[in-house]
């Protein structure tokens, strides 16, 4: 059966026919049988900017798929500094499988609809679905890469390097359909200007000075200090290091 078959097939539930984490997500590995007993127990909302999703070291009762919008993961040190050591995008899977607690707390950084589920019906779920475990496992693994990514833009790359880098991150995920004959892209910020200087590990004015640069040199365009146009994908790719 083809995807576009699927997509209006009338045993796929209604909820799930246009979801993003359908097709792309952890539930394209489900069929409509199991998908239909998922939605009977998923509830879809929408949360503001700011709201926390998840809390450090609390309990794992619920999962979500995060349909629109960007979460920040953070990490708090005991003197209440606080760091952004992740993000996650539509249609990432939000919540840590297989485990009891959460590591780290997810808050929303922008406008962002989740369609959330309680864990006990997502393990029976990965039980009966070896997919829906690799499909778990799988997000895991990109997670692990972009943590090592990480690891070495803050260790070694200069402040434009890790803006560039950061715009690259965002071109990747916010337009999962890019291909090396798309030349440019158009998109808003999903993050505020002092989240991106703290994920990156530079000032709020170090960020916005970088920004200014890769402007000037006409890398990027930056509209109303939101959105950002990049009308050659590749020279942002090389500052970044092709990233």
């Amino acid at each position: 059966m083809t995807e576009r078959q699927d997509i209006h097939n009338s045993s796929i539930p209604v909820l799930c026919k246009s979801c993003e984490a359908r097709h792309r997500g952890v539930c394209g590995a489900l069929n409509s049988d199991q998908l239909i007993y998922l939605s009977k127990h998923t509830h879809k909302g929408a949360v503001q900017p700011d709201t926390e999703l998840i809390a450090a070291d609390s309990k794992i009762e619920n999962y979500s798929n995060i349909i629109f919008g960007t979460v920040k993961l953070t990490k708090l040190m005991p003197d209440g500094r606080q760091q952004i050591v992740g993000l996650q995008f539509s249609p990432d899977f939000l919540g840590r499988p297989f485990r009891r607690e959460t590591g780290v707390s997810a808050e929303a950084a922008g406008p962002v609809s989740l369609c959330s589920f309680p864990k006990n019906i997502l393990e029976k779920l990965v039980k009966e679905s070896p997919e829906l475990e690799h499909r778990l496992h799988e997000q895991a693994l990109r997670e692990l890469d972009e943590a090592r990514d990480m690891m070495l833009m803050l260790g070694r790359m200069t402040a434009v390097e890790k803006v560039a880098t950061f715009l690259m991150l965002l071109v990747k995920h916010l337009d999962p359909e890019q291909d090396d004959d798309s030349n440019s892209i158009r998109f808003d910020l999903p993050l505020k200007r002092a989240d991106i200087a703290d994920f990156l590990g530079l000032t709020i004015e170090t960020v916005s000075r970088q920004m200014t640069k890769l402007r000037k040199a006409g890398v990027i365009d930056i509209e109303n200090n939101r959105t950002i146009n990049v009308p050659d994908i590749s020279r942002l790719s090389a500052i970044a290091g092709n990233f």
